[in-house]
């Protein structure tokens, strides 16, 4: 089991930039996809951004590419989402996930999630 807890929601206005954090009640191992998801009022849940943490390899939605950067800190056991250029589509309630023991990062395999950070921007 993990628990994963995501940080660093809030409101800001369009343009501006806000660094998500996910912390894991343990360390995830170097076979694991992190990943993060969003799902706004009314729409499907969507995945923004992942990362396996053997080797750092990243994945992102084209609605985020450019604009939003995932990494991560082992030491720690957390991930971040940087969130920059922001638009009002962005808004969303963002959650973090976890799959591990996986030799890859797929959009539809994630087991464990966090309770979710809201992102609000204004236009």
């Amino acid at each position: 089991q993990v628990q994963l807890v995501e940080s660093g929601g809030g409101s800001v206005q369009a343009g501006g930039s806000l660094r998500l954090s996910c912390a894991a009640s343990r360390y995830m191992g170097i076979s694991t996809c992190m990943g993060w998801f969003r799902q706004a009022p009314g729409k499907e849940r969507e995945g923004v951004a992942a990362i396996y943490t053997g080797g750092g390899s990243t994945y992102y939605a084209d609605s985020v590419k450019g604009r939003f950067t995932i990494s991560q800190n082992n030491a720690k056991n957390t991930v971040y989402l940087q969130m920059n250029s922001l638009k009002p589509e962005d808004t969303a309630m963002y959650y973090c996930a976890a799959d591990p023991w996986t030799n890859s990062c797929s959009w539809k395999s994630f087991d464990y999630w966090g309770q979710g950070t809201q992102v609000t921007v204004a236009s």
